[in-house]
């Protein structure tokens, strides 16, 4: 595992836009399966008080199952062969990318950033809510919102220090476990994804999927890159994030879904 994690650094790059096209593309592609398959209706508003509950019920299996995975966790030792291929990937990327590239990665991480997430989270709500969309509005920031508390939560159930981070692009202090811009950008860009599908006409769905995956793979990519995580931070920021999306997805459909059962 060590020297495979050493071997994909010294090519990081490849890798990484190999990972990026295959996204990308995957998501058009399935994107586009399920709008001929399965056309989804933009009709129908959730039940606020049932969305509520899912919402809140799903937060707290969450966090509790995050705690029972960090005792268990706390019992198998000290987990030296992740340990050692996390270092050896970050001591890879650090040897053999680009300057170039770690500065435009520095850039491009910051689209995951809560600087610039918050004043999107209330734009959109704004205008969800403008528009009589306030289901889908109150899903959104409970969407995001969730995300802000469980992802520090969780950095403190596991405390794990951050890698070596001294070239000066980028400077982050808090525990490295796990990422929160890899979470947060699965959650944000992907109730957006959501929001497209339910609300923007057909022809917008396969482009909103592709643009959605690009941004979250870069994001997440892009703190490997900068070292400012380890691969593993990132992989379990993305499950994070993934998890509690798939939370607020499945419950603004089943409140719309029982809503509009109800009212026939």
């Amino acid at each position: 595992m060590v020297l495979l994690a050493q071997q994909l650094g010294e090519h990081a790059l490849a890798w990484f836009a190999l990972a990026l096209t295959v996204s990308v593309l995957g998501a058009g592609l399935a994107c586009r399966m399920l709008q001929r398959r399965h056309p989804l209706p933009n009709t129908g508003e959730p039940d606020e008080s049932r969305l509520a509950l899912g919402l809140g019920l799903g937060f707290v299996l969450i966090l509790a199952a995050a705690v029972l995975v960090a005792w268990i966790a706390s019992h198998l030792g000290d987990g030296r062969t992740m340990g050692r291929a996390d270092q050896a990937l970050a001591d890879a990327i650090a040897a053999h990318v680009p300057w170039g590239a770690l500065v435009s990665f520095s850039w491009l991480t910051h689209l995951g950033d809560a600087q610039l997430l918050a004043p999107v989270c209330g734009l959109v709500a704004l205008l969800l809510w403008r528009h009589a969309h306030r289901g889908l509005a109150l899903g959104w920031v409970t969407a995001l919102g969730g995300i802000v508390v469980l992802n520090p939560a969780l950095k403190h159930i596991f405390a794990r220090a951050r890698p070596v981070h001294d070239h000066g692009l980028a400077l982050e202090t808090s525990f490295s476990f796990p990422s929160g811009h890899s979470a947060g950008a699965i959650v944000s860009y992907g109730m957006l994804l959501y929001l497209a599908l339910r609300l923007l006409p057909a022809r917008w769905h396969v482009p909103a999927a592709m643009a959605s995956v690009a941004a979250i793979v870069t994001i997440a990519c892009s703190r490997i890159f900068l070292q400012v995580h380890f691969a593993s931070d990132v992989a379990a920021g993305l499950l994070t994030g993934l998890g509690w999306l798939l939370v607020c997805v499945s419950s603004l459909e089943y409140a719309r879904h029982r809503k509009r059962r109800t009212a026939r």
